[in-house]
């Protein structure tokens, strides 16, 4: 049974940054498309990246934000630079097996991580 499994999460300053790692185990990472969303309290669930062999953002962490897998280790690493206080929220790992266009949408996820709180306040 495949699981994955969020860590990294933590209290930062504005315009620290910090990286985010999903590991999944029953499978590799390669065999799905793998996004990050989060959620901030009284807000919406939002997207923020995704990838499947290229990458996508959202808006608000464009230019901010990388997100890559490293194969050797089985993981998805959100890099998370120039922090905001907005950017405070939980973060959650999710995995699709739908076209990148269509991994901005959570419904097109089939499986989620437990989530991981970044917190950014000085």
């Amino acid at each position: 049974q495949v699981q994955l499994v969020e860590s990294g999460g933590g209290l930062v300053q504005p315009g620290d940054s910090l990286r985010l790692s999903c590991a999944a185990s029953g499978r590799t990472l390669s065999s799905y498309g793998m996004g990050w969303f989060r959620q901030a309290p009284g807000k919406e669930r939002e997207f923020v990246a995704a990838i499947s062999g290229n990458a996508i953002y959202g808006d608000s962490v464009k230019g901010r934000f990388t997100i890559s897998i490293d194969n050797a280790k089985n993981t998805v690493n959100p890099q998370m630079n120039s922090l905001k206080p907005e950017d405070t929220a939980v973060y959650y790992c999710a995995a699709s097996s739908y076209s990148l266009v269509n991994m901005r949408y959570a419904s097109t996820y089939f499986l989620w991580g437990q989530g991981t709180q970044v917190t950014v306040s000085s």
